[in-house]
């Protein structure tokens, strides 16, 4: 029984439009339907990894679990129908469980709904130069691509605040079958949906005076070069940085996060560690050097190419 990706997340928002052209403007394309036909409020990642842009009062999403603009429902991809069975025998006494036959839904001890489904996500091959390194010499007569904007590959993890951090843990490792990657003392863990796999696909942050909540949604991009180009183009547009770029040393990712109307924020990444069945997990104490080894703060001027000045940041 295994779980193998991000299918689809579910927003509910206070202002639709300014969501979708958010969406777009991020790197993810409308969904074709039925030809040319595009689904309004639908975007597709590279892998086929569903965002739907949906109104905060939408009689079709499920309850909040925060107020505002924010996620409603997240979508996991099961590797084959026997798995689904599996899980439909272990979802089956968890809060809101509901079986649609060809999907399960059920609210996390988060307050979270989530819904699990037959994977329908896409191979997809890309072409990545490679990067040279001392005494690794891997592109040879081709510079290094420069990206006008992004086009993620694919929902890699999902980050959420959570009210009791045991019990949100135990849910996904004991129902869902996910393995812890990292852990920071009494505050986080993170969590990989298989034994081989990207360091995280799951992030749960248990931070004082903060109840539960989305925190951010992470898209993979192809290298840091389009990390920075994607960041470059929501900067041109007028969007705003949380922070980024950036590196990640529990993970190595490299990083860019741009602040959503959709809720949280929304993170370009590439270069995470690759673990196996052989890595020991780690418990760290939490500190800013351990999760952030460098970053930029309110990002980079796309006129200037120089971090803004404080009276610039918005």
């Amino acid at each position: 029984m295994s779980i193998v990706g991000i299918e689809e997340l579910e927003f509910g928002v206070e202002d639709t439009e300014k969501g979708k052209r958010f969406a777009a403007d991020f790197g993810l394309r409308p969904r074709q339907q039925d030809g040319d036909q595009a689904v309004s409020d639908t975007f597709e990642a590279l892998n086929g990894a569903r965002l739907r842009v949906r109104a905060l009062d939408d009689a079709d999403l499920p309850e909040a679990f925060e107020s505002g603009s924010t996620l409603r429902r997240m979508t996991w991809g099961a590797d084959s129908p026997e798995a689904l069975q599996t899980l439909r025998e272990r979802l089956a006494d968890q809060p809101g469980f509901v079986d649609h036959g060809d999907a399960l839904e059920c609210r996390d001890p988060n307050g979270l709904t989530v819904r699990i489904r037959v994977s329908t996500l896409r191979d997809v091959e890309l072409e990545v130069p490679a990067i040279n390194q001392w005494g690794d010499i891997r592109r040879v007569d081709q510079p290094s691509p420069v990206y006008e904007a992004a086009h993620p590959v694919g929902i890699g993890h999902t980050v959420f605040f959570v009210d009791d951090l045991t019990a949100t843990e135990s849910f996904y490792r004991e129902c869902l079958g996910f393995h812890v990657s990292d852990r920071y003392i009494d505050r986080a863990v993170f969590l990989r949906m298989q034994a081989r796999g990207g360091h995280h696909n799951l992030f749960l942050l248990k931070v004082p005076h903060r109840g539960r909540g989305l925190n951010h949604v992470a898209f993979t991009v192809r290298d840091i070069h389009e990390v920075i180009g994607g960041g470059l183009a929501m900067t041109r547009q007028a969007w705003t940085t949380f922070i980024g770029p950036g590196r990640h040393p529990i993970s190595s990712a490299y990083f860019w996060y741009v602040n959503s109307p959709l809720g949280g924020a929304f993170e370009y990444y590439t270069n995470e560690d690759f673990l196996t069945e052989a890595w020991s997990p780690r418990e760290l104490e939490h500190s800013l050097a351990s999760f952030t080894e460098w970053a930029v703060e309110g990002g980079i001027d796309i006129e200037t190419r120089r971090q803004k000045a404080p009276h610039e940041r918005a």
